[in-house]
């Protein structure tokens, strides 16, 4: 299988010659299409500046980003705007949802801005209701849900396009520990039954252990990587665990 996404010795400074601040610094790895990998770290290791990289939402000091055959780090600014419009999908963890449309109308509103056949819309839209389980409040407004459901929601929004990659920033931040579990099943159900490659920044193990595979940046390095393989989910959290004390990052989490 062919590497969907490269990242290639890819360095971050912030700062002046004085004062430089290296964010990330000559981080490499690949992602396989369908891969739902896992990004970890304490705070300050690197891992948002390396999911914004990757999003096109902030440039590299060095290195190259490649999206297969496109290496985003050459881009200009407005290809790069396109890029990111056709080909990313993003799940933040305050939602981003407009509370003047319906849930199934900002599921919808890249495809309506984009111009789409409607039947197109309508077919795609249908599908992602069906597969978050949200076809019952297709007609309420974000205000009138829950945060889980907003989040599933934002889910389903990013994902309508079928997007390269789908980008998720502490996506369960904001929730209960029984919609966070909903939601990162949902990101299951979008990696297994839509082949979605989903790239996750998280500081929690519990989420971190829906994923296949996790890389442990520390002074925006990557020092560790864990593979699920055929591990149960709850084995698979206590490496995390276990990674995760090494750096001083550890969370007590019960939650499975």
């Amino acid at each position: 299988m062919n590497d969907y996404i490269r990242i290639c010795e890819v360095e971050k400074y912030y700062g002046n010659a004085a004062n430089v601040t290296k964010a990330v610094d000559c981080v490499s790895f690949a992602v396989e299409k369908g891969e739902f990998v896992g990004v970890m770290g304490p705070s300050g290791s690197g891992k948002t500046t390396l999911l914004n990289l990757l999003a096109t939402i902030d440039r590299v000091t060095a290195g190259h980003i490649y999206y297969e055959d496109t290496d985003i780090t050459e881009l200009s600014e407005d290809a790069l705007s396109e890029f990111r419009k056709d080909n990313l999908g993003f799940v933040f963890q305050d939602y981003n949802l407009l509370d003047t449309l319906t849930i199934e109308e900002n599921i919808v509103l890249a495809l309506t801005l984009q111009e789409k056949p409607k039947k197109e819309i309508l077919t795609a839209c249908a599908q992602i209701l069906k597969l978050l389980q949200i076809e019952d409040i297709r007609d309420q407004f974000p205000y009138q849900v829950s945060g889980g459901q907003k989040q599933r929601c934002a889910c389903g929004r990013a994902m309508v396009n079928q997007p390269k990659l789908l980008l998720a920033d502490e996506p369960t931040g904001a929730l209960d520990s029984r919609s966070a579990q909903i939601l990162l099943e949902t990101f299951t159900d979008l990696n297994r039954e839509m082949q979605a490659t989903i790239l996750m920044v998280t500081h929690d193990a519990f989420s971190a252990s829906y994923c296949g595979r996790i890389l442990f940046l520390q002074d925006g390095k990557i020092f560790h990587e864990l593979v699920r393989g055929t591990k149960s989910r709850k084995v698979f959290l206590q490496e995390i665990l276990d990674v995760l004390s090494l750096t001083g990052g550890v969370l007590s989490d019960e939650r499975g």
